[in-house]
């Protein structure tokens, strides 16, 4: 097979393009590797890529105006390395009516025309489980074959975030792609509760909320003040709500609340006999935590009678406690529930320097491509929607 030498840096130049707040650059950077520019169109986001990113640049605006000239100008001569990021994934999700023809599927695109214009050794794309679903099996097909159309071989496969330290159940898809290996390699997992012998516990809840403050003894976006109940009936029936319980079926209704609290629901009409959603779910300290949303009234506090503060979350989704957020609270927490973990960014990130390093090593081919192997995408589906534990999380 051909060879080419080329000079691989030990620390990857990278640009985050959907950044959104930065999760998963602030995990990149984590792991060694350096940030030159940050994407997004949401202002907030973008302030709070700006105050933990300061020496990257920033870019708020439509990415089809992101031209080859723009790219140049923000990050000077610097070769680029790395291209990430996580396009908007509303048209895959599995919550709500995940609809394949979704015109924001598009900006797809817009990730590989940056590609195209970069020319990264380096490719990683995050979305949610949907993405290999049978219903997008065109688009992700699309995908491969536009990537490998550039020069580069792919590997997808859904991790679990909380399989590498992060203390919440959050499953995502994550598209690997490089042009200097033959096959890319995703991180190996290092928590397990099922195989605890041979990894670490999971992280805890309990272990996220024991130290929010940074080294100064700050402690950042953690509002109590608007984080407690208005409504007067909502506080009394949180109340009854013991730590790590909710209510989602008649049962709970019963077993928690008093008949003056019940929630007036005729549980007969409901779809599955069930709530889609638990209600006043209050999460357990002893394990990990559900998927954090982009609001905050989907969970409340294990212990106070309160809903979480943005920082909380943030300590959910493994964030650094100096790592700041921008806007109003409900900025935060958008910010928040769309991130990538970092500790999950952090483990990636290892990935993209052992491959380096197997590329140092065993010489670069930058001519002989594999052929996307579309059983990788069966098997990706097959274990996407099996969810252990009962886990029940998007």
């Amino acid at each position: 097979m051909p060879k080419e030498q080329i000079n691989l840096p030990k620390k990857l130049n990278f640009i985050d393009v959907f950044s959104g707040a930065g999760g998963l650059s602030c995990g990149l950077e984590l792991a060694g590797h350096k940030c030159l520019l940050g994407v997004d169109m949401d202002k907030y986001a973008m302030e709070s890529f700006a105050l933990n990113h300061k020496h990257a640049k920033t870019y708020c605006g439509d990415i089809t105006k992101l031209t080859k000239p723009n790219l140049e100008k923000l990050v000077g001569h610097k070769q680029i390395h790395a291209v990430v990021g996580g396009p908007p994934c509303q048209g895959f999700s599995t919550v709500g009516t995940g609809n394949p023809d979704d015109k924001r599927n598009s900006l797809f695109l817009q990730f590989v025309r940056i590609v195209r214009i970069t020319r990264p050794y380096f490719i990683v794309l995050e979305n949610v489980t949907g993405l290999v679903a049978k219903k997008n099996e065109s688009t992700l097909k699309s995908i491969f074959k536009e990537f490998h159309k550039l020069g580069y071989n792919l590997n997808v496969k859904v991790l679990s975030s909380q399989q590498y330290g992060v203390p919440e159940k959050r499953r995502r898809t994550i598209i690997l792609g490089s042009r200097i290996n033959e096959v890319p390699e995703f991180p190996k997992e290092t928590h397990d509760v099922i195989m605890a012998k041979t990894y670490r516990p999971p992280v805890t809840v309990g272990q996220a909320f024991s130290n929010l403050k940074t080294k100064k003894g700050e402690i950042h976006n953690h509002c109590l003040d608007t984080a407690q109940l208005k409504n007067k009936l909502d506080l009394k029936r949180l109340k009854r709500i013991p730590e790590g319980a909710g209510i989602r079926y008649e049962r709970d209704e019963k077993k928690y609340l008093t008949k003056s609290l019940s929630l007036g629901v005729d549980w007969s009409k409901i779809p599955e006999n069930r709530f889609r959603q638990c209600k006043y779910q209050r999460l357990d300290t002893s394990k990990p935590g559900p998927t954090i949303m982009t609001h905050r009234h989907s969970y409340y506090h294990p212990t106070e009678h309160r809903y979480l503060t943005a920082r909380e979350a943030a300590a959910i989704q493994s964030f650094p406690n100096d790592f700041i957020f921008a806007g109003p609270i409900s900025a935060q927490w958008r910010q928040i529930g769309n991130a990538v973990p970092p500790l999950l960014g952090k483990a990636l990130g290892k990935s993209l320097s052992k491959m380096i390093k197997q590329a140092k090593d065993n010489g670069v081919d930058t001519k002989s491509r594999r052929r996307p192997d579309q059983q990788v995408i069966h098997y990706e589906r097959g274990k996407a929607f099996v969810y252990r534990q009962k886990q029940t999380n998007p």
